[in-house]
């Protein structure tokens, strides 16, 4: 089976962060994450399941409360379990807050290639610090896998995107045993209020006129429609496949690759 494992930088992780996990999707996700997770901790603590009879029971069940918790993706409403003699702490918070940037990378790469267990067990040890049992992350696994695809699929006709920011990241793919760089093609779309959020990811082979014509009639099939503005940069293939896909928008060239460009062929001091 094919594993993606992303290799970008800091500033790649939190930009793209930063336009793609702002929405009810991805609250949805961390919320189920969080309350699964205290649950189970809440349960290792009590060292006993749900009306089971154990000598080695600590306390007892004592309900939840209410808790709202801030993070990159919005505030997430949380259900924390209590315990009877209220020594329970869950840990998920503090490290939530340590661990925020990758544990977020990791929801990315979610969001590009799907739901598996290898990619939830690494979402659950950013936040736990350990391992957990496998049926813990099976449970976890089923219950994300449909709002991930909710989230790639979802309908994009209900709202208008007249700007589209394209661009793609190579990444690090493991297949049969070998690492080959892929490229994946990624859409930013910007509403009319100036929001932006992306709104499809694709992993390619390369990167070429017919990859990004592929990419672009994924997002028309989901109700991408009246585009007006499309920025990118220079490459050939993306540009004749912008002109192709969508003839009645216009193409402007990305301002922070056009300078990246000029820089890179301006010979370095001293050199």
């Amino acid at each position: 089976m094919t594993q993606v494992h992303f290799t970008l930088n800091n500033e790649e992780v939190q930009s793209i962060i930063e336009h793609s996990v702002k929405d009810d999707v991805s609250k949805n996700i961390l919320t189920t994450v969080f309350n699964q997770l205290m649950e189970n901790q809440r349960t290792e603590y009590i060292q006993a399941d749900d009306y089971e009879r154990s000598e080695s029971r600590q306390s007892q069940r004592n309900g939840y409360y209410e808790r709202d918790f801030t993070t990159r993706v919005g505030t997430l409403e949380l259900k924390v379990p209590r315990t009877r003699d209220g020594e329970f702490s869950p840990t998920v918070f503090e490290r939530y807050q340590r661990n925020e940037k990758a544990l977020l990378a990791s929801m990315l790469e979610m969001y590009v290639s799907g739901v598996s267990t290898r990619k939830v067990s690494k979402i659950v040890e950013e936040l736990c610090g350990k391992s957990v049992s496998k049926s813990f992350v099976s449970s976890l696994t089923e219950q994300l896998d449909p709002m991930v695809n909710e989230w790639q699929n979802r309908s994009l006709s209900g709202t208008n995107y007249p700007y589209l920011m394209t661009d793609v990241l190579y990444i690090k793919v493991r297949e049969d045993h070998r690492v080959l760089s892929k490229s994946c093609h990624i859409a930013i779309g910007i509403t009319e209020g100036g929001d932006r959020e992306i709104i499809g990811f694709m992993i390619q082979n390369e990167e070429s006129d017919d990859t990004w014509s592929i990419f672009f009639e994924y997002l028309k099939e989901r109700g991408l429609k009246g585009t007006e503005l499309i920025i990118s940069d220079a490459h050939k293939g993306l540009v004749s496949a912008i002109r192709k896909s969508f003839t009645n928008a216009s193409w402007q060239r990305c301002q922070v690759h056009f300078l990246r460009n000029i820089f890179s062929s301006i010979p370095k001091k001293n050199s």
